[in-house]
């Protein structure tokens, strides 16, 4: 490394002379490193900026019957069935009222279904589309059965009261009485969503009742994939169909399904 130095001036005094150099290289080396990191960061900034936006999801008041398996019949009217041994004390206790009516698929494992009549009278579709849902919500869909009988009965006639000698476990009700049976109802499901006012509502249950209650829906049958892969499947297909303005949680398309092994079929409605 060469050095000039001024030979009419001592040591130090060249010395002096290169210290203040040195201190004037210094501030202009720390002003190009601020301005090197604020280009970094406007480039930065930039980038974020052209980046593609993703829809943001929106914080969904969830409903008091959401916390049941749940769907509106193609005639508005609520059907609600229990998740577990607790869920059907409640759907039997609680939300049974007179007027409504009680499903139950004809086989061990099976959920409390209650059509709720809400002062209406429910039509025959209605009936069917709850026993359909009954069918779906019991232990036929992990055995992967093709049709479950089912039977309707009225809330006077479900009750807690067993025969001599014998009880009744958490979440099993004795029902009396003549029963209307629904024979051999096959295991059809689908899950659909309405797109409207910027959020998505989604809809599971027999396909004519998410047919009337949906924009488009895929139809779901027994098979051996895992509820949350086929969960992952139907929200893939819904994300495509809806674009970029909406967004769905995969946890809220999970709590619609049955227990078991799902298969999630292609052709679709609407």
């Amino acid at each position: 490394m060469r050095v000039e130095i001024d030979l009419r001036k001592s040591a130090g005094e060249n010395a002096a002379i290169y210290f203040q150099q040195s201190k004037k290289f210094r501030k202009k080396l720390e002003g190009l490193g601020r301005g090197i990191e604020e280009l970094s960061k406007k480039a930065e900034a930039e980038k974020v900026a052209a980046a593609p936006s993703k829809p943001l999801l929106r914080k969904r008041e969830r409903k008091w019957y959401e916390k049941h398996h749940w769907f509106f019949t193609s005639e508005g009217f609520l059907v609600v069935a229990g998740r577990d041994a607790h869920g059907n004390e409640a759907i039997v206790n609680k939300l049974m009222h007179h007027g409504d009516l009680f499903f139950h698929a004809d086989i061990p494992g099976a959920a409390h279904t209650i059509l709720k009549a809400a002062g209406g009278l429910p039509g025959e579709q209605s009936r069917k589309e709850a026993a359909a849902f009954a069918a779906v919500f019991s232990s036929a869909w992990r055995d992967k059965l093709p049709a479950v009988d089912v039977y309707s009965a009225s809330p006077e006639q479900v009750t807690k009261a067993a025969p001599s000698g014998e009880s009744i476990g958490a979440g099993a009700f004795m029902v009396y009485g003549k029963r209307e049976w629904y024979r051999k109802m096959p295991l059809e499901f689908a899950v659909g969503f309405r797109a409207k006012n910027g959020e998505v509502a989604l809809h599971s249950g027999p396909p004519s009742a998410v047919r009337a209650n949906s924009d488009f829906f895929l139809y779901v049958s027994s098979g051996n994939d895992p509820k949350g892969d086929a969960a992952k499947k139907i929200l893939k297909i819904f994300s495509l169909k809806l674009g970029d303005r909406y967004a769905i949680n995969l946890d809220d398309i999970v709590a619609l399904l049955p227990s078991g092994g799902i298969s999630v079929a292609f052709s679709r409605g609407k």
